[in-house]
C-alpha cells in the first residue's frame, strides 16, 4: 500500500481518538515517505516525538480530571509531579540498562524517522526493598512525565466485571496525555491464569492487562514492579520490553549509599569504620540500610558525647547479628577498639553475647 491509502486509516483513529493507532498509522506512512519524501517522513517524526510537551500542557491546563471508581467514585490512580531525585545507586549491569531506556526515550525522534518503535515499558522484579519502587519515581522524574501509581484498594472490586473497567478507565487516562504509569505489587493483579485457587474475575482482569499493556502509547511508559515474579501469568512478560531485575546491594553498592546518607562532612565517621559498615552489612537491603544510616544519624544528635563509631555499629549489629564465632570475635573487638569506654557487659548486649564471652574474647587476643 502507498503512504497515501493510511490516510483514511489515521483520520479513523484520530475520531476515535486512539492514540495508540495514531502512533502505528504514523509511523507507518513515516516508513513509506522516507525514501522519497524524507523531509515528510522527518516532519511526522518531529510531530510523534513533541507530543510529549503538548500532553504536558493539556494537563498543566487541568483538562483530565483522574479516572474514578464509577460507584463509590473513588480515585483509582495517585498522580505525582516529577520532582528532584537522585540516582539510584544500583549494581553496574541495573545501571546500564537505566541508561539504555533512558537514551532510547531521549532519541525517540531518531526512532521513529527510522521506523522504530522505542522501548516504552519495564518489569522490575527483585526482593522487597531493593529500590524498584524508587527507581521507577526516579525514572519519572528523568522523563519530566508525571507518575500515576495504581490503587489497588479501590481498583480492585468485588462486583463482576468493575475491576477490568477500572484497570481500562486507568489506562484510557495515560492513553489521553503523555505519563508514566506504575503497577506496583504487580502480582496482585496479574496472576498466573493456570492457578485454579483464584476467582474467575482475577482471571479475566489479566485478560484486560495484557490487552490494555500491550495498546498503551509510545508516548507514554508503564512500569511494572513485583517481590514474586514466579506468580505473574506468563504472557505478560512478553508485554514488556525490559525486565530488569534489581538486585541487593553488593559491597560498592554499599559503601555509595553510606556516603549519601552519613555525608562525611556531618558525619566524619572515620574510613575503617565505613568500610567495616559496608563489608558487614551484606544481605542488608538499600531501604534497610539507608534506614540504619537515619537510625544512626538520630542516635548521633541525641547522644552528641558518644562516639559515632559505637553507634554505627551498635545500629549494624541490631540488623545483623555476627554468626560465626569469628565474627563475633571480630565484632567484640571492633567495638572495643572505637569506643574504649565500653565495658564488657555492654559490647556482648550489643554483640549478643554473655560478657564472659567477651572477656575470653580479649584474652585469646
Amino acid at each position: 500500500m502507498d503512504a497515501v491509502e493510511y490516510v483514511p486509516r489515521l483520520i479513523r483513529a484520530c475520531l476515535d481518538n486512539d492514540r495508540r493507532l495514531v502512533e502505528s498509522v504514523a509511523l507507518t506512512i513515516s516508513r513509506k515517505l522516507r525514501k522519497d519524501r524524507r523531509n515528510l517522513a522527518s516532519e511526522i517524526a518531529e510531530a510523534l516525538a513533541s507530543s510529549d510537551l503538548k500532553g504536558a500542557a493539556t494537563r498543566a491546563a487541568g483538562i483530565d480530571p483522574l479516572p474514578v471508581d464509577r460507584e463509590t467514585r473513588f480515585s483509582l490512580v495517585e498522580l505525582v509531579e516529577p520532582t528532584e531525585l537522585p540516582e539510584p545507586i544500583l549494581d553496574p549491569q541495573t545501571t546500564k540498562e537505566l541508561s539504555d531506556f533512558l537514551k532510547e526515550r531521549a532519541l525517540i525522534e531518531r526512532f521513529f524517522e527510522d521506523g522504530i518503535e522505542p522501548s516504552n515499558s519495564i518489569l522490575f522484579i527483585g526482593a522487597p526493598g531493593v529500590g524498584k519502587t524508587y527507581t521507577a519515581h526516579w525514572l519519572a522524574y528523568m522523563l519530566e512525565l508525571p507518575l500515576i501509581t495504581l490503587d489497588l484498594a479501590t481498583s480492585i472490586s468485588s462486583y463482576l466485571g468493575r475491576s477490568g473497567q477500572n484497570i481500562k478507565s486507568v489506562f484510557d487516562y495515560v492513553r489521553a496525555q503523555p505519563s508514566v504509569l506504575l503497577l506496583d505489587e504487580f502480582d496482585a493483579i496479574a496472576k498466573r491464569r493456570d492457578d485454579e485457587g483464584d476467582l474467575g474475575e482475577l482471571k479475566r482482569l489479566v485478560n484486560v492487562l495484557l490487552k490494555e499493556i500491550e495498546a498503551c502509547p509510545k508516548s507514554s511508559v508503564t512500569f511494572a514492579a513485583t517481590n514474586h515474579p514466579e506468580l505473574l501469568d506468563r504472557a505478560m512478560w512478553r508485554r514488556f520490553d525490559r525486565v530488569i531485575e534489581v538486585q541487593l546491594p553488593g559491597v560498592d553498592e554499599r559503601m555509595g549509599l553510606i556516603a549519601r546518607h552519613l555525608p562525611q562532612e556531618r558525619f566524619a565517621l572515620d574510613r575503617a569504620t565505613r568500610d567495616y559498615l559496608a563489608r558487614h552489612s551484606e544481605g542488608i537491603n538499600a531501604a534497610d540500610l539507608c534506614k540504619m544510616c537515619e537510625h544512626i544519624k538520630r542516635q548521633s544528635v541525641m547522644n552528641p558525647n558518644a562516639s559515632l563509631e559505637a553507634i554505627s555499629l551498635t545500629e549494624l549489629y541490631a540488623r545483623s547479628k555476627p554468626q560465626t564465632k569469628q565474627e563475633k570475635r571480630e565484632a567484640c573487638m571492633k567495638l572495643k577498639e572505637v569506643s574504649p569506654a565500653l565495658t564488657m557487659r555492654d559490647i556482648g548486649q550489643i554483640v549478643g553475647v554473655g560478657a564472659s564471652t567477651v572477656s575470653r574474647y580479649m584474652k585469646e587476643v
